[in-house]
């Protein structure tokens, strides 16, 4: 498939982005290389492939333990900020 400038002005319209009249070609190329290579894994034959419920099915997974490393540090933390009460950040109002 192959995109033409409308499209990808379209394409950067939608997603917010400002391309320039020189990235423009690029962007057509590059895209359209994109989708010309997703057709093509589409176009591969998966009829005979069992879908996976987990990539690792016959294997074990090593695990770490789930243990607490870091202490309790709000303190120090705390001991930076401009303004602290009862061991809460204080920031100003930005909202009236």
């Amino acid at each position: 498939m192959s995109l033409t400038r409308h499209d990808v002005e379209n394409i950067a319209q939608l997603a917010r982005l400002a391309l320039t009249e020189e990235q423009l070609p690029v962007y057509v190329d590059s895209l359209s290389k994109i989708f010309d290579f997703v057709a093509q894994l589409n176009a591969a034959d998966t009829s005979t492939v069992e879908p996976m419920a987990h990539p690792l099915a016959d294997q074990v997974q090593r695990m770490r333990p789930d243990e607490v490393l870091d202490s309790d540090q709000h303190a120090k933390y705390q001991r930076n900020a401009p303004r602290v009460e009862a061991d809460l950040y204080l920031v100003p109002q930005v909202i009236e």
